[in-house]
């Protein structure tokens, strides 16, 4: 396990014990999808359901909160994530931009959450703590001017989450050979990219080929796309394993 997996994992388990002994909830900062994987696997193993939420449905950076058995009070999101909207009068700038002018201000990565963006306007997650930073200070994006508001989160829709569903068989579930049909590529050529890093499971790099795959598993394959693994399908006569799955589009 790496050292900054490791200090996340201790961080988690110290705010969980807070929330147990205050009474309160508490939460991490908002958190990539490969942290919140580690947090789910330790606290699956403990036999506890941790909560991710990242300010609307369908966020992809979440914070984790740590709920007490007992809770002095109901969960407020409010209290934990702010939402900002950041409009500019011309042009359109991409997430890079949005991500650099925050982040320009001093904001780290981890006080700033999804960033959406449609028609010249970005819904940005922020923890509450900085938000009358931003509020001051983001004049522009990039060349462009920009105009921000509070949002609140009740009024922030779920996000358009599109995924087309596929269906394909393989000899085994080996992460060469998913990969391989779940992208059109070669075995060969699925096995190159696993070993150079470019393959994704569960958003972490795998550099084994004959790595399982399982149903709920994530894979994503850099510059090809990602996918959500679904349950099997059976096998057929030639006893090849039907595998069903929802590439993101």
């Amino acid at each position: 396990m790496e050292r900054p997996e490791i200090e996340l994992l201790k961080r988690a388990e110290e705010l969980l014990l807070r929330s147990e002994k205050t009474g309160r909830i508490t939460a991490t900062v908002f958190l990539t999808p490969a942290e919140q994987y580690a947090i789910e696997k330790q606290e699956k193993a403990a036999g506890r359901t941790p909560l991710f939420y990242g300010g609307a449905e369908g966020c992809e950076r979440r914070l984790c909160f740590f709920v007490p058995e007992y809770p002095d009070e109901e969960p407020e999101y409010g209290d934990f994530i702010a939402a900002l909207s950041v409009k500019v009068g011309f042009g359109e700038p991409g997430h890079r931009d949005y991500l650099g002018a925050l982040m320009g201000l001093g904001i780290k990565r981890e006080w700033i959450g999804d960033i959406r963006i449609k028609d010249g306007t970005a819904t940005v997650f922020v923890l509450p703590s900085v938000l009358r930073h931003i509020k001051d200070s983001l004049v522009s994006v990039g060349r462009y001017g920009a105009k921000v508001e509070e949002l609140p989160l009740s009024e922030i829709p779920p996000a358009e989450i599109k995924r087309k569903s596929v269906c394909f068989s393989v000899k085994s579930p080996r992460l060469d050979a998913v990969c391989a049909a779940l992208f059109g590529v070669s075995r060969s050529t699925a096995a190159s990219a696993i070993g150079e890093g470019l393959v994704s499971l569960n958003y972490s790099p795998c550099f084994k080929c004959d790595a399982p795959v399982k149903t709920g598993d994530t894979l994503s394959y850099r510059g090809k796309g990602k996918a959500l693994i679904g349950d099997p399908g059976g096998r057929s006569r030639k006893d090849r394993l039907f595998v069903n799955a929802e590439i993101y589009e």
